[in-house]
Formats: structure tokens, sequence, C-alpha cells
């Protein structure tokens, strides 16, 4: 249960959920193109990974694969988010009915005392 001073912490849980999200996002996109382009060389090109400050020469289906292999891991964190998100969303949605819950026991008991 939520105090009234902890409603914010769904909220700041969803935005850190947002930037990861963007992070990914923008990670598939690199990866994407990276894969298009793998896709315009012939398998006998020459292609260079960089580890460090040292360009490594790789095999380009190799380096198709592993393009692919980054693409399915940010698409599962994609969908981890996404499910983290709607927790979140239910979270807050919850904590919200309890601030309005005790905002209108509140309100009843001040009509109650006044009335006496």
């Amino acid at each position: 249960m939520f105090g009234l001073e902890t409603g914010s912490l769904p909220r700041a849980d969803a935005q850190k959920n947002h930037r990861a999200r963007q992070q990914f996002m923008q990670q598939q996109y690199e990866n994407e193109v990276v894969l298009k382009e793998l896709g315009l060389l012939q398998d006998d090109a020459n292609v260079y990974k960089l580890i460090g400050p040292v360009l490594v020469k790789q095999d380009p289906v190799e380096a198709r694969s592993n393009v692919e292999k980054r693409l399915d891991f940010i698409g599962g964190e994609l969908k981890r988010l996404d499910s983290q998100l709607g927790g979140l969303q239910d979270k807050q949605g919850r904590a919200q009915q309890q601030v309005m819950k005790l905002q209108q026991e509140l309100q009843r008991t001040k009509q109650g005392g006044s009335a006496s």
C-alpha cells in the first residue's frame, strides 16, 4: 500500500522505464541499419569490428549472425520493459484509487465533525 508521500514512486519508475526503452529503441534502430548494410555485402567482403581502439577482421556471416542475435535480445528487452510499464501503470492506478479513497474518508470525517 502507498502512503500519500510515496505516490510518485511508480511515476519515477515509469520515467526510468521510459528512458531505458528509448535507449533500447535507439540501439534497435542502429542495429537494423547495420543489418541492412551487411545485407548489401557479398559473403567474401571484408568486415571489421571495432574492439576498443582496434579494428578486428570478422567474417560477414558471423557479423550478420551477431547483429541478428543483438536485435533478438533488444526485442526481448523491449517486451520486458513494456510488461514492466504495464505493471507500474497498474500500481500507479491502485495508488491513485487509494489516495482518492483516503481523501473521501477525510472529507466525510470533516463533514461529520462540523455537523456536530
